[in-house]
């Protein structure tokens, strides 16, 4: 998507990158934000009580991080699903940015490839709490809105090339991070229930 929606790319659809991105932005938070209030909801009728949602949380971060560090030698479950590109050239740029903001958002309905959008939807769940999942989901949006948001300085061809690169040797610092992070509220869950 970084080659799709950039500043150079809108300008050659004939829409404005602003106004693409901020629909973007505003389908993102608000399906993560839905998503995570449904959750919240359902866990609140579920109502699960004292250490048990962060037993649950524990044991899912820890799957989740076997994934991700390729330990399990396998890719998470996920569908084989994108957001459709050919949209870039059917309609107005506000249409596609709440589209694939939306479609991010919700996080499950394109290709899942950290476990941290599976451990995101648990936490919403296990907070029990309508409120706390709408923060947890909008964050997500939020969160997921970035990582689009990334070709925002992409404003001449030679610009997009760099970006690219810049991308790819990203990733693998990128994922760390994310494991690490990851790793880090293991622990401090760990702490927590035999602390």
């Amino acid at each position: 998507m970084l080659g799709s929606i950039t500043p150079l790319g809108e300008r050659g659809r004939g829409q404005r990158y602003i106004v693409t991105m901020g629909f973007f932005l505003f389908g993102s938070v608000l399906a993560g934000a839905g998503m995570g209030a449904a959750l919240g909801a359902l866990g609140s009728l579920i109502r699960i009580h004292g250490t048990v949602p962060l037993v649950v949380l524990t044991a899912l971060l820890a799957v989740g991080l076997v994934f991700d560090l390729g330990i399990a030698r396998r890719k998470l479950p996920t569908i084989e699903r994108q957001v459709d590109e050919t949209w870039l050239f059917r309609y107005r740029g506000w249409v596609y940015g709440l589209g694939f903001g939306l479609q991010l958002g919700l996080g499950v309905v394109t290709i899942v490839t950290a476990s941290a959008t599976y451990v995101a939807m648990a936490s919403a769940l296990l907070s029990g709490s309508i409120a706390a999942g709408l923060l947890i989901g909008g964050v997500f949006g939020l969160v997921r809105w970035v990582g689009a948001a990334t070709g925002g300085f992409v404003r001449r061809p030679n610009d997009l090339a760099r970006a690219a690169g810049l991308i790819s040797r990203l990733d693998r610092p990128a994922r760390r991070a994310t494991a690490a992070v990851q790793l880090g509220a293991l622990a401090a869950a760990l702490a927590v229930i035999f602390g």
